[in-house]
């Protein structure tokens, strides 16, 4: 029987997405409730079933599903009918669970270095001077030879660049304290929102994303990401940061028959809101050369306007539920999707936006020159999947069989900068204590030998002696200064 892509649904006619053009990248949008979710299932699903792996965020919890075989319902099999998929059976795939917080799938790590001064930026909500700050610290740790692996590293790097500023100004431009103090307070708050737990090793592995099943699906990777949308810039900077590290790692291999792995950004507004300039020049730049890594990257939104026109000018394939159209701004929405479309003479695109029903889209893919077909109303295919959650205990089930069970639940520790600036302080603070013992046995063998009276006001040795004390404090007070501010954050954690 002749393959000609992946089924998603049927107006007119049948609608296909091709595999060799799906690293062209898409869009799936619509409001809420009108079948974003299955769109994104049936996609999964067919890429899984031909051996490609998919990555996905669960932002609501009821794509776990996907886990489990699907249940006859009249609904589903009267769609089925309807849009003449003969062959519609159930079946589960096989589905790789992972969590920042490790509650819900496996846990995710990256390190500080992997971040990288700009996304980790964005996620702390930095001002320019505070960013540029940032930038110093790393480019300190560079030429130091420290590694930058978890929260505590980057808080001693900030404390010993804060304590030592006038003495760095030179190398690596002004370091106001200001802006330390700053970086410290967001580092805090990051911390009690979950970055403590994700930011460290052991690092996710890029290529455990890329693996299929024992029966040849491909892996569909789950992000449970219910309780991290909780901080929406965590989740956005996290999916930008696995997109950008895919980017970096992965080989060039051109334009495959079908995508290395399928990537969905689902809640995308939320990774180009208030972001600044340089960040979507970055995401553009991604999705632009991403494709020759074989890495198809698919935007899922309620509103088509979400998504920046340099990057939306980009997304070949695209599938569009119903939008409202009651504000301003709505109505702008509904006419700038229909204007992304190749015009059907059948029906008035801007009009069936607000008139599709419930699984029900406006779909456009592209066709064998990577030109977009014409515009189809659709009825989406049902899935083969469950509709809704995996239980707990059916979750804890595949997590348990996983191959990666217990391969990133214990936390790694290696030496680091936190190490590096506590062992330096405890030199500092021994090589200080011994040259006070030797001056103080200089002086005191110099007591002991006679010396000349010498007249001296009593005013001036008691002037010079308050400055020796003052600079002898400072001076053995330093390297513990800088301890006590590391450890202060470790133990506060």
């Amino acid at each position: 029987m002749e393959d000609k892509g992946i089924f998603i649904g049927k107006g007119n006619k049948p609608v296909y997405l091709t595999p060799r053009l799906a690293n062209r990248h898409g869009l799936i949008a619509g409001a809420t409730g009108t079948g974003k979710t299955v769109s994104l299932q049936i996609l999964a699903e067919d890429f899984s079933r031909r051996g490609v792996p998919v990555f996905m965020a669960d932002v609501k919890g009821d794509l776990s599903g996907i886990s489990q075989p699907g249940k006859e319902h009249p609904k589903l099999m009267e769609r089925a009918a309807t849009i003449g998929l003969t062959d519609y059976t159930f079946e589960a795939f096989p589905v790789v669970f992972w969590d920042l917080f490790g509650k819900k799938g496996h846990r995710v790590r990256a390190t500080v270095s992997d971040m990288g001064p700009l996304l980790l930026a964005r996620m702390l909500g930095l001002n320019e001077t505070q960013e540029g700050v940032l930038y110093a610290v790393f480019k300190m740790a560079d030429d130091q030879g420290m590694l930058l692996l978890d929260l505590k590293d980057l808080r001693a790097l900030l404390t010993f660049a804060g304590e030592n500023a006038k003495e760095l100004t030179l190398e690596y431009g002004n370091i106001p304290r200001a802006s330390i103090g700053a970086i410290q307070r967001r580092l805090l708050v990051l911390e009690q929102e979950g970055a403590k737990q994700f930011l460290g090793e052991p690092a996710l592995e890029l290529y455990d994303l890329i693996r299929t099943g024992t029966n040849g699906y491909g892996n569909i990777n789950i992000l449970a990401a219910d309780k991290l949308m909780q901080t929406p810039k965590l989740y956005a900077t996290f999916l930008l940061w696995l997109l950008s590290e895919l980017f970096e790692e992965l080989p060039e291999i051109g334009d495959p028959d079908k995508p290395r792995l399928v990537f969905f950004f689902d809640e995308a507004h939320l990774l180009f809101d208030d972001a600044p300039k340089a960040l979507v020049e970055k995401v553009e730049q991604v999705v632009r050369l991403i494709r020759s890594k074989g890495v198809g990257v698919y935007f899922v939104t309620q509103n088509p306007l979400d998504i920046p026109d340099a990057v939306l000018g980009q997304l070949g394939n695209r599938i569009q539920h119903a939008l409202r159209a009651f504000t301003p701004r709505e109505q702008k929405a509904v006419r700038a999707a229909a204007d992304t479309f190749r015009a059907n003479p059948a029906f008035n695109a801007a009009t069936a936006i607000k008139e599709l029903g419930v699984g029900e889209a406006l779909v456009s893919t592209l066709g064998g020159k990577g030109i977009p077909s014409v515009v189809e109303r659709t009825l989406i295919r049902p899935p083969s999947s469950r509709l809704g959650p995996a239980t707990g205990a059916e979750r804890r089930e595949i997590m348990e069989g996983s191959m990666f069970s217990g391969r990133y639940d214990q936390r790694m520790d290696r030496r680091s900068a936190y190490e590096m600036l506590k062992e330096r302080a405890e030199k500092a603070a021994i090589a200080e204590e011994a040259e006070e013992i030797k001056q103080a046995e200089t002086r005191s063998r110099k007591r002991a030998e006679p010396q000349p009276r010498r007249r001296t006001s009593n005013r001036q040795g008691v002037v010079e002696a308050m400055v020796k004390s003052a600079m002898r404090s400072i001076g053995s007070s330093l390297g513990r200064r800088i301890a006590r501010g590391v450890l202060g954050s470790i133990l506060k954690g």
